[in-house]
């Protein structure tokens, strides 16, 4: 396509990438940029490490500069330009120059939209105060390090628990403030299901973290008569006031749709953009990437918002290779995502529990807590892990991992896995580098992969932690197989204790006319247990996670029916 005339609106993830691609497809398009802000390619994951002192300066997040990307892509970015409408009539755009306040108009032959997604400001009342930010770009970041330091700031307020609060709570602890989280929700970080959720809970009430959940705010006001705080003192809907030298406001973020929506470009069910496999949208001529758009979700079929840069960068170059010819498609998102929150590591990838019992699909859940590495070799913690998987194929279908050490490696190993189909007799087949510092013989994704196995012939039935309530005469039997020493640091509330060496020497102390759930501390000797117990006769289920599970569930007193 020699000589097409490509204009991209938006720059970071989706744009910047598209245009890279596009330039190296074509070198005789002529194609132009316009990005809103001062910086075309920045970091914005990065934000936060910026401002809690681990980047060490603003400039450091600025991936590319327009000089740059004319130097090495011949590309004629325009920063500090606002595209302010589409003419699919005339295939033109009108843009005005945000310095000189100049407005004039560009022909296309392709338009790539890629203008992101705005964060939530919702009508709260005083939610306008100084003193409250987002975090988008890199001046919001620079902001908020220069309030700290000008306001002398102590004491900051975090209002949403997603990815890019929690990541600012922990960073915010870094630069010396008190930090407290707000959360609407029950649990933070929405992708993981409650009962994993609440590792991430235990861990910012363990660095001193203050944790209001499922309490939203109903206002943000001036101080009181006895109140000091800086920015305003956070009211609650509970009635919690929370003073606050500073508000950091993660509550999500809306895609961009002002240009598409004017324009008569079809927009989705989720308010996001529609497109197709291509990423073109219902104009053949434009097309459109990144926060802005819906995607279909790979495992659920549904379309979702999913606002990450991963996807974004693809999306960018699957739009750019349409664009020219070049046959190309998207199709859809796992949600595959990480978050490090102190000394710990989540991450997920595809379906939760959640939504696929919105979505009416069957699934089984596994929950296990092997080893990050051999545990002869100093250092191994556990991964609380958790796969989700169809019960009669062994598909899998989502998992989550929390630990300390090697979470990445096992998630991207199982995002890998869904992306290809795979069963959990195949997680239980893969060949996975193994030597003591990395791992073990039987890699944590073997194991779930196994244990799996174990559910789908039918050799153990699986209790979950949501269905031991305090004894009564209908509530299972509850054997705890551990050791004396586990025991005394903590147990169930009206188990039983019967060491697994000594189970069977002792089954005449358990009932024959009732259910049993067997329960250790993280469901491996359960399980040997179990397969003894209804060997010989008896009703017996293994409680999946075991006491690791059920303790950091119910710590918290999440809610939520048996799965």
């Amino acid at each position: 396509m020699s000589g097409l005339r490509l204009l991209i609106v938006g720059g970071v993830a989706g744009g910047a990438s598209a245009a890279a691609r596009a330039r190296r497809l074509s070198e005789d398009a002529e194609i132009i940029v316009f990005e809103r802000g001062p910086h075309v390619s920045f970091a914005n994951c990065g934000l936060p490490y910026y401002v809690g002192g681990e980047i060490a300066a603003a400039d450091d997040l600025l991936l590319q500069t327009p000089a740059a990307l004319r130097a090495r892509f011949e590309l004629d970015v325009r920063v500090q330009t606002e595209v302010l409408a589409l003419d699919r009539a005339r295939h033109t755009v009108r843009a005005r120059d945000l310095t000189t306040g100049r407005e004039y108009e560009e022909p296309y032959d392709a338009l790539i939209l890629a203008p992101g997604a705005a964060p939530l400001r919702p009508p709260i009342p005083g939610i306008d105060r100084p003193g409250h930010f987002t975090v988008r770009n890199v001046p919001d970041a620079v902001a908020i390090k220069t309030w700290i330091r000008e306001q002398a700031a102590r004491r900051a307020v975090v209002v949403g628990g997603g990815y890019v609060g929690l990541e600012m709570a922990e960073q915010l602890v870094h630069a010396g403030l008190e930090v407290t989280v707000v959360e609407a929700l029950p649990q933070v970080m929405a992708p993981l299901d409650a009962e994993m959720a609440a590792w991430l809970h235990a861990e910012l009430r363990d660095h001193h973290v203050a944790l209001h959940l499922a309490d939203p705010v109903a206002g943000f006001e001036a101080p009181a008569a006895g109140e000091s705080a800086v920015a305003s003192v956070v009211r609650l809907q509970s009635g919690t006031r929370l003073p606050a030298d500073l508000v950091v406001l993660g509550m999500g973020v809306r895609p961009e749709v002002k240009l598409a929506r004017d324009a008569g470009l079809e927009l989705g069910t989720c308010g996001g953009i529609r497109v197709d496999p291509q990423m073109r949208t219902s104009d053949p001529r434009i097309w459109a990437v990144g926060d802005a758009v819906e995607v279909r979700h790979a495992v659920l079929g549904d379309w979702q918002l999913l606002p990450l840069a991963g996807p974004a960068n693809r999306q960018g170059r699957t739009a750019a290779d349409n664009v020219f010819g070049r046959a190309s498609r998207f199709e859809g998102t796992y949600g595959t995502a990480i978050l490090r929150l102190f000394s710990l590591t989540a991450a997920c990838t595809g379906a939760n529990a959640r939504s696929l019992t919105r979505a009416g699909r069957p699934f089984e859940i596994l929950h296990l807590h092997p080893g990050s590495h051999a545990g002869y070799y100093p250092g191994a913690s556990p991964l609380a892990t958790k796969i989700l998987f169809a019960p009669d194929t062994g598909r899998l279908l989502g998992a989550q991992v929390v630990g300390r050490d090697g979470v990445d490696k096992r998630i991207d190993v199982l995002a890998t896995a869904l992306k290809a189909g795979l069963s959990v007799a195949d997680l239980a087949d893969l060949e996975l580098a193994y030597a003591p510092p990395f791992g073990s013989a039987k890699d944590p994704v073997n194991l779930a992969g196994m244990a799996a196995q174990n559910v789908l012939h039918g050799d153990v039935h699986l209790a979950h932690w949501q269905e031991l309530t305090p004894p009564d005469t209908t509530a299972p039997f509850v054997l705890d197989v551990r050791n004396p020493g586990e025991r005394a640091a903590g147990s169930i509330p009206g188990s039983v204790h019967i060491p697994l060496p000594e189970l069977r020497s002792r089954l005449g102390e358990l009932p024959r006319d009732r259910e049993i759930v067997v329960s250790c501390q993280s469901g491996q000797r359960s399980y040997f247990a179990a397969r003894m117990l209804v060997q010989r006769g008896f009703n017996a289920r293994n409680l999946t996670g075991g006491y690791r599970t059920w303790k950091v569930a119910t710590a918290g007193g999440l809610p939520g029916p048996p799965t």
